[in-house]
């Protein structure tokens, strides 16, 4: 079974109740448990702490890949689950953004093993989200070879498998958290659709509508009902704008999911 299935049959009921009932320091132990579930995951040692709640399925929605992609990326040290490396992994906001930038790394040509040189080399100086931190850049895709690349001034330096090389000629990688915020990956496609929101503090990061409590995804799945709309507008004063930029994210995040 694979491991976005495993988590949906054994993982995700328990972890809808830790995220709704929250985790509780204990000064004592060292370690965050959980009441009412039972779970205890370790304290992070990172100056900047995990925010936001998420299962594989969730990340690939927001970072344009499939959940079992993410699962594959923790695996093998691409990105971080930070709050839960077992079965089910639990990633955070920030985890969601490295997931991004290892798709925008790979989107434009670089390969596995440059990227996983890269995160390695920065991770000393940049913390454990090193890939949203760095001025990172990548080489020209017409190459032969892309490149991710260190930016320092007018010059970039290669920091993958042949660290020290020299560009002059770079392309800036998009502003991750910018794109996570608006709602992802599926953003890139629809610069038209402005009332999604990303915000880590807000329903555990889960997209919603902008400035409201109200999930994007549930809105876009009862968009989509007959009558539905109505019933938004009614029932959860939703407009029709945002009924419609909600279906639009839902519709291609998936697609992206799916196809990944």
């Amino acid at each position: 079974m694979d491991e976005l299935s495993w988590q949906v049959r054994t993982g995700k009921l328990a972890l809808r109740r830790f995220l709704r009932n929250g985790p509780w320091a204990d000064t004592t132990t060292g370690r965050i448990s959980c009441l009412r579930v039972g779970l205890q995951l370790p304290l992070m040692a990172s100056a900047a702490q995990p925010r936001g709640w998420y299962l594989a399925g969730e990340v690939g929605l927001l970072a344009g890949v499939s959940g079992d992609k993410i699962g594959q990326w923790a695996r093998y040290g691409y990105i971080r689950s930070s709050w839960s490396s077992t079965i089910p992994r639990v990633y955070s906001f920030q985890d969601v953004a490295e997931a991004i930038a290892v798709h925008q790394l790979l989107d434009r040509g670089v390969v596995h093993p440059d990227i996983k040189k890269a995160i390695e080399g920065l991770r000393d100086k940049y913390g454990d989200w090193p890939l949203q931190v760095a001025p990172l850049a990548t080489t020209d895709r017409r190459q032969a070879s892309p490149r991710v690349a260190l930016r320092e001034g007018d010059m970039a330096y290669d920091i993958g498998r042949k660290r020290g090389q020299t560009f002059l000629s770079f392309v800036e990688l998009q502003n991750i958290n910018q794109l996570l915020r608006r709602g992802g990956w599926a953003l890139l496609d629809l610069p038209q659709v402005t009332r999604i929101e990303v915000d880590p503090d807000r329903l555990s990061g889960r997209p919603t509508i902008r400035d409201r409590r109200i999930p994007a995804e549930k809105v876009a799945r009862i968009a989509q009902m007959p009558g539905g709309r109505r019933v938004l507008a009614t029932g959860y004063d939703i407009t029709k704008r945002e009924a419609a930029d909600a279906v639009r994210w839902y519709q291609r995040a998936q697609q992206l999911a799916q196809a990944a």
